[in-house]
């Protein structure tokens, strides 16, 4: 059994394919994910450090 990794997307980015990445990992709608993170950061505050923390450590989608 292969094992489910966490990347960024390649075809569903709008930014750097944090969104995208997480919506295929969680097998769901990019769109769900990407309003879900924008009401995180409008409510919680902390949503966009969180974005650029996870655009930084999440590797990019390996090359097939």
């Amino acid at each position: 059994m292969e094992k489910k990794r966490l990347f960024k997307s390649l075809k569903d980015r709008k930014i750097c394919g944090v969104c995208g990445g997480i919506a295929e990992y969680l097998n769901m709608d990019s769109t769900l994910v990407r309003i879900g993170w924008i009401f995180f950061s409008l409510f919680c505050g902390s949503g966009i450090i969180a974005y650029i923390l996870c655009a930084i450590v999440i590797p990019e989608t390996p090359e097939e």
